[in-house]
C-alpha cells in the first residue's frame, strides 16, 4: 500500500493497487495524482495547442485518446487510416476540444503515440 500527498491539490491518496504507483511525476519531480495529471494535460492543450496522447482501439471497437494514466479521455469524431512511406501505416484522427477542432496523427502499427495539434477551425 502506497500513500502520498499530491503536490498540486494537496490531497492524501492511498494506492492499494500493486502494479502502479498511483501518481505521476511533474517536470520538477513532484508527485501528482491522476486527476491533477488530467487537469494539467487539459491546461497544456489550452495554453500550447499541442499534446502527445495515446491512441488505442480499432476501427471496429472505436478509437480513444488518453493521457498516460488514462485519467483524461477523448473519443475522436472521425479517423482515416492511410499509408506511410517508412512506418507503413498512418492513422489520422480528428476531435473537438475547448471549442476547436484538433488533429492527431499516429505512425505505424507498433506505437500508440498520437501527436495532436489544435487547428484554427472553431467548432
Amino acid at each position: 500500500m502506497n500513500t502520498f500527498t499530491c503536490f498540486t491539490c494537496g490531497k492524501t491518496i492511498t494506492n492499494d493497487r500493486p502494479h502502479i504507483t498511483g501518481y505521476g511525476i511533474d517536470k520538477n519531480d513532484n508527485k501528482i495524482c491522476y486527476t491533477c495529471c488530467a487537469n494539467d494535460d487539459r491546461q497544456q492543450m489550452k495554453d500550447t495547442g499541442k499534446i502527445t496522447l495515446y491512441l488505442t482501439g480499432t476501427p471496429n471497437q472505436g478509437f480513444k485518446l488518453t493521457n498516460w494514466p488514462g485519467s483524461f479521455e477523448i473519443r475522436p469524431t472521425s479517423y482515416h487510416i492511410g499509408r506511410h512511406n517508412i512506418a507503413r501505416t498512418r492513422t489520422d484522427v480528428w476531435f473537438v476540444f475547448d471549442g476547436y477542432w484538433w488533429h492527431g496523427v499516429q505512425y505505424g502499427d507498433f506505437s500508440q503515440l498520437c501527436y495532436c495539434k489544435r487547428t484554427k477551425q472553431q467548432y
